[in-house]
């Protein structure tokens, strides 16, 4: 009898889906049985009749390497002298009687489309510098630190014009240098990648995978991925990762209709997939599903030491209803996923637990508590996209100075959630394809206008609480709409306008890293207070960002949206002294400050004077004074509570089933009450 791999151990695991490394026994791996090299398949496959591997080392011929069903769901084959670098796929005679070629679900690497073989790697050797890094974000509380988030598609960010092939696409190892110094220097903290799971059809822009453990062959090998993460962390720069938990590809050769049953898929028709996008989704009810999931998420924490996971599409998995004129009602009549509900709290509370990564949730609904912890009824994500911010900007973005008093509403209302959830500020690419144009044409008037507009648009959007995100090229103002298959107009920056918006961005990045009253989002509603939000006549927004116990080292954003001077214009502060102006989205800023006077302004005992240019804004410095005993006792409260917070999210454990843990993990412990005698 062969070696079982895959342990009656893995299999109880498996079958209840709480076997968070499958990675490591499912797929291809190299090993060494009874003295001999080789590699081991492992496949799911309970419906399958027969299964064989086929291979440019066996010639593909089909039936030479035949596995053997050890279960009644599990095959298994250990192939002596195949070693890394084969290419192989799965021929798997289907409940029907028919055969099909199949990618391994769970493999490490693919070929470059449009070829699909999956092909055997080894992931564990490459040898990683980023242990400074990874130390010094252990146990983090990343609300108290800033995240401003640079999303980027690899693919069309640059293009390699030396080469003669039509994608002329820079490798991993390439891009890390370049795309580090790029960030490095406008100040970002944060790279958000879109499409590194493998995907067949580049128009999906990698959000139709089959390779949810491959990252995509279009920039190099899985080695090469791990450069560029590792080389990201040495710099200092956080790395997210799109991933898709919500659906996958009809294609044959992948996930769908596996061994010839609605395997990962539903089975049930109104279920089964997403009409609008063409796409199957996954079946949440069934434990090898939802670990299948699991494990790829946690395949990329801890293999390629990925930050944070952004979940794309999480509307459509918490709603059964999405997207589809008929659909199924939940066990108690509504349309509600009650599956998706209990897998993305078992998944962020393990992954929350058990590494220092968090997830991120794409999330247009209207179900609360997506970023409360598991056990306080929420979902356990760490971020929410505000996707209302979004929606309700870019409306006022678009209508004529004259009409804005009418819309005024739309930018002061994100304000009374804002802390609601844990939120992420996001202009992401959704918004500048399809007709949608670039973030600059979202503005009226002429080019002075749109470019002094997005200034102050993004001065606001710095100053709103929440962590930031914008698509690459609306930095310097990208006039085209974004194109996967062409680079960024990067000539734009030699453009005295263009390079304006940039340097202007780059300013605001810097100063939101430096000051906490702009990036410690624990603090809550205390750290953002309006002086004047119902100056909509004049389309100015007046508010300060502060920290919860005084003004000390407290900003006052001053925004106007109107293509008018103010002169003498007067703004309420809360307290006296000298305020110092130290920003302007104008380029000629010169030093500024201002004695506040003894006058009643916006409800506030103090008022600065100052003169407000067409669609300027300016930040100030409110002047620093002695903290009080109070203050100190106030202050103290507030850390201890957000401490206690932080703690309470990552030993979450209400979600995680008692389980046996993996082998060189600690079991978690959940206490017991002991009755008193």
């Amino acid at each position: 009898m062969q070696d079982r791999f895959f342990s009656e151990y893995d299999r109880y695991l498996f079958h209840h889906g709480t076997h968070y490394e499958l990675y490591e026994k499912m797929g291809a791996h190299v090993r060494t049985v009874d003295g001999v090299r080789g590699v081991h398949f492992v496949l799911w496959a309970p419906n399958a009749r027969a299964v064989c591997v086929v291979s440019d080392g066996n010639g593909w011929t089909p039936w030479r390497d035949v596995m053997e069903k050890v279960d009644d769901c599990i095959w298994e084959l250990f192939v002596p002298g195949m070693c890394e670098g084969v290419k192989y796929k799965y021929l798997v005679v289907r409940a029907d009687g028919s055969e099909v070629m199949k990618i391994d679900p769970y493999a490490f690497r693919s070929e470059l489309r449009p070829k699909n073989a999956s092909i055997v790697a080894d992931v564990d050797s490459y040898v990683w510098g980023d242990g400074g890094y990874l130390e010094a974000k252990k146990d983090e509380n990343f609300l108290e630190k800033p995240m401003a988030v640079y999303e980027v598609h690899l693919g069309s960010w640059k293009k390699d014009l030396s080469k003669w092939d039509e994608d002329q696409f820079f490798d991993y190892r390439t891009l890390a240098h370049e795309l580090a110094e790029y960030v490095c220097w406008m100040g970002y903290t944060h790279v958000e990648l879109m499409g590194i799971c493998e995907y067949p059809f580049d128009p999906s822009w990698g959000y139709q995978v089959t390779g949810y453990f491959s990252p995509t062959a279009r920039y190099g090998s899985p080695e090469d991925f791990m450069y560029f993460v590792d080389y990201m962390h040495q710099k200092g720069i956080g790395v997210i990762l799109d991933w898709v938990p919500a659906h996958f590809p009809k294609d044959d050769h992948a996930l769908a209709n596996f061994d010839g049953t609605p395997l990962y898929e539903y089975a049930d028709p109104l279920r089964a997939e997403y009409p609008e996008w063409g796409t199957k989704a996954f079946d949440l009810g069934k434990k090898e599903v939802s670990n299948f999931l699991m494990a790829s998420a946690f395949f990329w924490v801890k293999k390629y030491h990925i930050d944070a996971l952004r979940a794309d599409a999480v509307a459509a998995m918490l709603y059964n209803s999405f997207g589809r004129q008929e659909w199924r009602p939940n066990a108690y009549g509504g349309n509600e996923n009650l599956e998706s509900f209990e897998f993305f709290r078992h998944l962020n509370s393990v992954l929350r637990q058990r590494t220092d990564a968090f997830m991120i949730a794409e999330d247009s609904s209207i179900i609360e508590g997506v970023t409360k912890p598991a056990k306080k009824g929420g979902f356990g994500f760490g971020l929410k996209w505000n996707m209302g911010w979004m929606n309700d900007g870019i409306k006022y973005y678009n209508t004529d100075p004259i009409f804005r008093p009418y819309h005024h509403g739309l930018m002061t209302h994100t304000f009374e959630y804002a802390f609601n959830e844990n939120y992420m500020l996001v202009l992401s690419h959704d918004e500048v394809v399809y007709g949608k144009g670039s973030m600059i044409n979202k503005f009226i008037g002429n080019k002075l206008d749109k470019l002094g507009s997005l200034k102050t648009c993004y001065t606001m959007m710095m100053g709103h609480p929440g962590k930031k995100l914008l698509f690459m090229g609306q930095d310097f103002a990208q006039e085209r709409e974004w194109n996967f298959k062409t680079g960024l107009d990067w000539f734009l920056c030699d453009d005295e306008g263009h390079r304006g918006v940039l340097e202007c961005f780059r300013a605001l990045l810097h100063l939101y890293r430096e000051r906490p009253v702009l990036h410690n989002d624990s603090g809550g509603p205390a750290t953002c207070e309006w002086i004047n939000s119902g100056d909509y006549n004049r389309n100015i927004f007046t508010f300060i960002r502060r920290n919860p116990w005084n003004y000390n080292n407290a900003l006052i954003f001053v925004c106007n949206f109107a293509p008018v001077e103010r002169y003498e214009m007067g703004v309420g502060a809360p307290v006296d002294g000298v305020y110092k102006r130290i920003f302007s989205t104008y380029p000629d800023l010169s030093p500024l400050e201002i004695d506040a006077k003894r006058e009643l302004c916006d409800g506030r005992p103090y008022k600065l004077t100052f003169n407000l240019r067409p669609y300027e804004s300016c930040i100030f410095e409110v002047p620093y004074h002695e903290s009080t005993a109070e203050e100190l006792k106030k202050e103290k409260s507030v850390k201890s509570a957000v401490k206690k917070a932080h703690k309470e999210v990552k030993t979450d454990n209400s979600h995680v089933p008692d389980v046996p843990p993996m082998d060189g993990e600690a079991k978690p412990v959940k206490k017991r009450a002991v009755k008193k005698k």
